[in-house]
């Protein structure tokens, strides 16, 4: 083996060593997505909370007073 394929070959093992190194999962977040997910996860955390007030006032059996004054909590969030 002569002085250039020992180059050449060298050369392959270094980019498939850094290849694999550097997966595409392997990279930390950007504080862009992390604080995405963050305002996400909170809206979710506020959907669920209106949906279990919806479920709570289509399931009671209360008068149409409470049902008037729930409507109006859930308007106010």
């Amino acid at each position: 083996m002569n002085p250039a394929e020992i180059i050449v070959v060298l050369a392959v093992l270094i980019v498939l060593l850094v290849l694999v190194v550097r997966r595409p999962g392997a990279e930390p977040a950007s504080p862009k997505i992390d604080a995405d997910h963050h305002r996400l996860a909170e809206e979710v955390q506020q959907l669920k909370a209106r949906i279990q007030v919806l479920e709570r006032v289509i399931t009671d059996t209360r008068s149409t007073v409470d049902l008037t004054d729930e409507i109006e909590r859930l308007r106010d969030r």
